[in-house]
């Protein structure tokens, strides 16, 4: 009988782990169907519905969403639907390109020999362990020297000059990313039974053939928990995004961050919750495949 199973000590300090984990997480939901809109006090919820809305001083007496007020009010935000639109495209292209590099560095680094292979894998962890915002650092300076010599170069003025944008923030994600990608579908590689390549080659088929309808679909699961790991991270990113954003590439990071300087209304506490929601299905996901990934790659 495991001795602390019952303890009191491991149940309290699981209790209090939890509770500072997730008490947050349930104040900033519970504040974003606040009435007030000074988001320092919480005086309860909008209850009424009405054709418009209705105020007593700072407080939203009644709405047409009722207490999904500042949902709605939400969804009126063009600037959110802006930021929103930036951060889906960011991480939807950098998931995608990234993916794809990462399976084949994996695919690379596990199947082949070669000089620099030692210093090729200690390389992917380093963009991992250094901090994000040496990182961000980093790229900005690239970016800033490239774009300068770039812009002498080709005599570019106007609107025609490079400068940081949605495609800097992407390349950016791409570099961070890239390394998480390869890692996890590396580990999915190395319990690999290359006999069913073996056997499928021996049937005739081609080096294609045997990738696209054996080794592919057997890796899949990995490659789908580096894609979906990634977009995670291109979703939750400030700090490269912070150093690398320029006009009109505002993501909804930066945008609650902008929020935060000026003032604090439910609609920070709405728009964080709908975030929340958003990663936590990924999460779910994620999770879903890596336990259909532990299973025997014949079943």
């Amino acid at each position: 009988m495991n001795p602390y199973r019952r303890s009191p000590g491991v149940i309290a300090a699981t209790v209090f782990v939890y509770f500072f984990l997730y008490a947050p997480i349930v104040m900033l939901i519970l504040y974003s169907f606040n009435s007030s809109r000074a988001n320092v006090k919480f005086e309860g919820f909008v209850t009424s519905f009405s054709d418009r809305v209705k105020m007593d001083g700072s407080t939203v007496v009644s709405s047409p969403c009722g207490p999904f007020h500042w949902y709605c009010d939400l969804a009126k935000n063009d600037d959110v639907i802006e930021a929103a639109g930036n951060t889906l495209t960011i991480a939807f292209t950098a998931t995608i390109i990234s993916t794809i590099i990462g399976t084949m560095a994996a695919l690379a680094l596990q199947r082949y020999d070669f000089k620099l292979k030692p210093f090729s894998q200690l390389a992917l962890y380093i963009p991992i362990v250094i901090p994000e915002i040496v990182m961000g650092i980093g790229i900005l300076t690239l970016f800033s020297q490239a774009f300068g010599w770039l812009n002498n170069a080709l005599n570019l003025t106007g609107d025609a000059r490079l400068a940081l944008g949605i495609g800097t923030v992407t390349v950016s994600h791409i570099a961070f990313m890239v390394p998480f990608v390869t890692l996890v579908v590396q580990a999915r590689l190395q319990g690999f039974d290359k006999s069913f390549e073996e056997a499928a080659m021996d049937l005739g088929a081609n080096e294609w053939v045997t990738f696209r309808r054996v080794t592919f679909p057997m890796i899949l699961p990995g490659v789908l928990s580096g894609a979906l790991l990634a977009f995670t991270l291109s979703l939750d990113d400030f700090v490269i995004t912070f150093f690398t954003n320029g006009p009109g590439s505002t993501t909804l990071p930066i945008y609650v961050y902008g929020l935060l300087r000026r003032i604090i209304t439910p609609q920070v506490n709405a728009l964080s919750t709908v975030w929340i929601l958003t990663v936590f299905i990924a999460v779910v996901v994620l999770q879903w495949i890596q336990s259909r990934e532990q299973k025997p790659s014949h079943s």
